[in-house]
C-alpha cells in the first residue's frame, strides 16, 4: 500500500501531532472568554445554550463563501461533543473554533493562488508539509471526489479529508506491527474501519 509506512507519514504524523492537537488544540481552551462567548450567542440562533450541527453551518463559510457542508459541521461536533448529545457547549465550541481556525490558518498557506480553495499541486504540498507522502494518483482521486468538475478543495472538505486521513492512519498504523506498509485486516474490521465504527 503505497503512502503508508516509510513512504506514507513523516515525523509529524508518527509522533502524532496534528493540527488540533498542537498548541492551542481541542484540549486546550480557545481565546479571549468573553470573545467566545459573543460568539457562541451569535451561533446560538435558538437561546438553548447548546449548537447543533445545523446553526454551526450557517456560521462557517469557505473562502469562496459557501457554506461549510453539513457533514463537516457533524464530523466537527462529534469531534468535540463530549456528553455525545449531539450539540456543543460554550467550553467545547470555544475549542471547536480554535481548531478550525488552525486549520484555516494553515489552509490559506496551502492555497498560494488565493482562490480560496486548493487545487492537486497544492493539496500534494499540503500532504507533503503534514507529513504524507501520498501518490499522484491517490491525490487526484480525492480531488476529484471533493470536486468533480473543478477539481479543487474548500477548507471544510479540507479539514473532512485531513481528520479522516489521521484517523485510518494512526488505525492502520496500530495494525501494521512492523511499520512496513502493510497489514492483514479482516473484512469487518475493514468496514469498520472505514465506516468510522472502530479503531
Amino acid at each position: 500500500m503505497a503512502g503508508y509506512g516509510q513512504q506514507g507519514y513523516g515525523q509529524g504524523q508518527q509522533q502524532g501531532q496534528g493540527y488540533g492537537q498542537q498548541q492551542g488544540g481541542y484540549g486546550q481552551p480557545a481565546g479571549p472568554p468573553n470573545q467566545v462567548a459573543q460568539w457562541f450567542q451569535a451561533v446560538d440562533q435558538d437561546r438553548s445554550g447548546q449548537i447543533d450541527a445545523r446553526e454551526l453551518q450557517r456560521a462557517l463559510v469557505n473562502g469562496n463563501m459557501n457554506q461549510f457542508s453539513e457533514e463537516a459541521c457533524r464530523m466537527m461536533i462529534d469531534m468535540f461533543d463530549a456528553n455525545h448529545s449531539g450539540t456543543i457547549d460554550v467550553g467545547e465550541f470555544g475549542r471547536l473554533f480554535d481548531y478550525i481556525n488552525q486549520w484555516r490558518s494553515a489552509f490559506q498557506g496551502f492555497d498560494k493562488d488565493r482562490s480560496g480553495s486548493i487545487d492537486q499541486g497544492e493539496l500534494a504540498q499540503a500532504m507533503q508539509q503534514l507529513g504524507y507522502r501520498l501518490s499522484p494518483t491517490f491525490l487526484a482521486n480525492i480531488t476529484a471526489r471533493a470536486d468533480p468538475r473543478g477539481r479543487r478543495m474548500n477548507l471544510d472538505r479540507f479539514i473532512i479529508t485531513m481528520v479522516q486521513l489521521k484517523r485510518l492512519t494512526d488505525s492502520f498504523r496500530t495494525r501494521d506491527r512492523e511499520g512496513r506498509g502493510q497489514a492483514n485486516i479482516a473484512y469487518e474490521d475493514f468496514l469498520g474501519l472505514a465506516m468510522g465504527a472502530h479503531q
